[in-house]
C-alpha cells in the first residue's frame, strides 16, 4: 500500500475526487430545473481535470503520451468554470472566446515550448488556467452584486477562485526559483506534496463553493421575489415600508430624507381606451423611464395601481424638487404608444421630506400623499410640496 504523502497516491485520489464529482454534478443536472447547463459546465470542468491528472505520467495507467493532451483538458476545465458562473446567472457565456483561449494555449503549449518540464512551457499553461479562475471569480462578483449582496459578502464568495488562481501561478514560480528540483507531479518534494494536498482541498471548497453560489442565487432570487412588484420589477409596498423605516432610524442621527410620491394622470381612461394589456404596458414604462433619475441608493416602490414613491435618503426638499420635476419632464416627452396610438403619459407628484419632530415614517408619508392630492387638484402633471413649518423644519 502507498503511504499517504506520496504523490502517486495524491494523484490518484485527485482521480477519483474529480471523477465522483461529475457523476455528481450531471445528476444534478438530470434533477435540477435551476441552472441545468451551469451544472453540465461544473460536470465537465471536473471530467477534465480527472482525465488530465489520468493521463499523467505518475500513475502508469495509461501508456505513456503525448502532453498535448493533458494540457488541453486542464485548460479546458478552467474554461468551463470561467462559463459556469455567467451560466448560474441565466446570462450568455462567452463560449466562442473562451474555446479560442483554450485551442490557441494547447496549440502554444504543445508546439511552441520545450516540453511539459521547461519553465515556458508552465508559464503559458499555468497563467492561462490562472486567468481563467480569476475571471470566474470577477463574474462570480459581479452575479453577487446583482442579486443585492454586500460588497464584502460578495468577495468573500469570489475569493475561494482567487486562492484557485494563486495556487496554479505557484508551480511557474516555483520552477523559475528553483529550476530542476521539481520535475513532473510523480517527484517526490515538498512542493509536490503540499501542492497536491492543496489541489485535494481546493478541488472539494470550489465544487462546494459552486453549489453554495447556486444556493445563493436560489436564495436571492426567492427574496427578490418577496420584495418585488411582479409586474413593473419594482419595489412593492412592504419592501418600501422596511426602507423607509430604516432611514427613518437614521433621522435622529442627522441623516434625512425625502419621499416622492406619483400617479398617472387619467390612467382608468388609458385603461378603458386601450385596454388593461395597455395599461400593465405603461406603468412598466414609467418604470424604465424613470429609473435614470435616481441615484443607487433611492429606492423606487409601486404602492399600488398606478401610484408609486420615491425614497431619497441624505436629500432635502428641494433636492426632491429637482428630481420629481426631472421625472415630470421626461414622461411629459416621451408619448406612451400602443398598437399605433400615441397616449399622453404624465403622472402628478407630491412631495415632503423628514422631520425630527416626525414620531415615525407615517408622517412622512402622510405629508408626501396631501402633497400628492394638491397636485392633483392643481390640474395635474405638476409637482406640489408640503412644506414644513419653521418650528419643524429640519437643522441645516
Amino acid at each position: 500500500m502507498l503511504p499517504v504523502a506520496d504523490p502517486v497516491s495524491l494523484v490518484a485520489a485527485l482521480v477519483v475526487l474529480f471523477g465522483v464529482a461529475a457523476v455528481v454534478w450531471l445528476m444534478m443536472a438530470v434533477g435540477l430545473r435551476e441552472s441545468p447547463w451551469a451544472c453540465v459546465s461544473v460536470a465537465g470542468a471536473n471530467a477534465a481535470l480527472g482525465a488530465s491528472f489520468l493521463l499523467q505520467e505518475a500513475l502508469g495507467l495509461v501508456p505513456r503520451m503525448d502532453y498535448g493532451w493533458p494540457d488541453f483538458l486542464s485548460v479546458a476545465a478552467f474554461g468551463l468554470i470561467r462559463l459556469t458562473v455567467p451560466l448560474i446567472g441565466d446570462r450568455p457565456a462567452p463560449w466562442r472566446t473562451t474555446l479560442l483561449v483554450v485551442v490557441g494555449v494547447s496549440l502554444l503549449t504543445a508546439r511552441f515550448t520545450d516540453g511539459p518540464l521547461g519553465l515556458p512551457h508552465k508559464l503559458i499553461l499555468f497563467s492561462t488556467m490562472c486567468v481563467l479562475a480569476l475571471l470566474a471569480a470577477v463574474d462570480a462578483w459581479r452575479l453577487m452584486r446583482s442579486r443585492g449582496l454586500h460588497v464584502r459578502a460578495a468577495l468573500m464568495l469570489a475569493s475561494p477562485l482567487v486562492v484557485v488562481g494563486l495556487l496554479l501561478l505557484s508551480r511557474p514560480l516555483e520552477a523559475a526559483l528553483a529550476p530542476g528540483r521539481t520535475g513532473d507531479l510523480d517527484v517526490v518534494s515538498a512542493f509536490n506534496l503540499a501542492w497536491l494536498w492543496a489541489s485535494l482541498v481546493l478541488a472539494l471548497l470550489i465544487n462546494g463553493w459552486i453549489a453554495f453560489l447556486l444556493l445563493m442565487k436560489l436564495v436571492l432570487e426567492i427574496r427578490r421575489l418577496t420584495e418585488r412588484d411582479p409586474l413593473t420589477d419594482a419595489l412593492n409596498r412592504r419592501a418600501l415600508s422596511e426602507a423607509v423605516d430604516l432611514e427613518h432610524a437614521r433621522l435622529m442621527r442627522g441623516h434625512g430624507y425625502a419621499l416622492v410620491m406619483l400617479d398617472l394622470d387619467r390612467f382608468k381612461q388609458l385603461n378603458d381606451t386601450l385596454g388593461h394589456a395597455a395599461g400593465d404596458a405603461a406603468l412598466k414604462a414609467l418604470v424604465t423611464l424613470l429609473r435614470p433619475c435616481l441615484r443607487e441608493v433611492d429606492r423606487f416602490a409601486r404602492l399600488g395601481g398606478e401610484e408609486f414613491c420615491a425614497l431619497l435618503p441624505d436629500t432635502g426638499i428641494a433636492g426632491a424638487a429637482l428630481v420629481a420635476e426631472r421625472m415630470r419632464t421626461l414622461l411629459e416627452e416621451h408619448p406612451f404608444t400602443w398598437e399605433g396610438q400615441t397616449w399622453p403619459l404624465t403622472a402628478s407628484f407630491g412631495i415632503a421630506e423628514s422631520a425630527r419632530e416626525d414620531a415615525s415614517a407615517a408622517e412622512v408619508l402622510r405629508r408626501a400623499d396631501q402633497a400628492l392630492y394638491g397636485a392633483k387638484g392643481q390640474g395635474r402633471n405638476v409637482v406640489q410640496a408640503v412644506e414644513l413649518e419653521p418650528a419643524t423644519k429640519p437643522a441645516p
